[in-house]
């Protein structure tokens, strides 16, 4: 039997340093992903204080997975992030059941917004392709050097 993980507590009820701990982050990287716009904590306090739910842990995790497993730069995670927000929402509204035009057009723009992704991440592929083919070639050399001094020493 299998068991389905709970949704995230949308409650903002953990504080700034919390929050950041518990993503493995610095307070000031919160604060910076807010200027940027990345993350928008789900509250305040009376007094300003900012308060993060689980959602928001979880995408501060999907911001850190973009970044270092994918290798996305934060504007090009600004991107990512706005288009699946963008699905969230079609998501949203196609579950609503909406007229079969409607329809169409939700599935025609979660298509575009996903070729969109796709093209976003083959270009990254690309690029590490090419670093890592000049790494290969490196290594090849290192090697044709490393038996002419073997055959210079026999």
């Amino acid at each position: 039997m299998t068991t389905v993980a709970p949704d995230p507590d949308p409650t903002p009820r953990l504080r700034i340093g919390e929050a950041a701990e518990l993503a493995g982050m610095s307070t000031r990287t919160l604060r910076y992903y807010q200027e940027l716009g990345l993350l928008t904590p789900s509250g305040t306090t009376a007094g300003g204080a900012r308060r993060y739910s689980d959602v928001d842990v979880a995408r501060l995790h999907r911001i850190r997975h973009l970044r270092d497993l994918v290798g996305f730069n934060l504007t090009e995670i600004g991107a990512v992030l706005s288009a699946e927000d963008r699905l969230a929402e079609i998501r949203r509204e196609w579950w609503a059941e909406p007229s079969r035009d409607r329809a169409r057009e939700l599935l025609h723009e979660a298509l575009a917004i996903n070729i969109d992704l796709q093209t976003a991440v083959r270009a990254k592929m690309a690029g590490l392709e090419e670093f890592l083919h000049g790494l290969e070639e490196r290594a090849a050399t290192v090697r044709r050097r490393l038996e002419e001094e073997a055959g210079l020493l026999a």
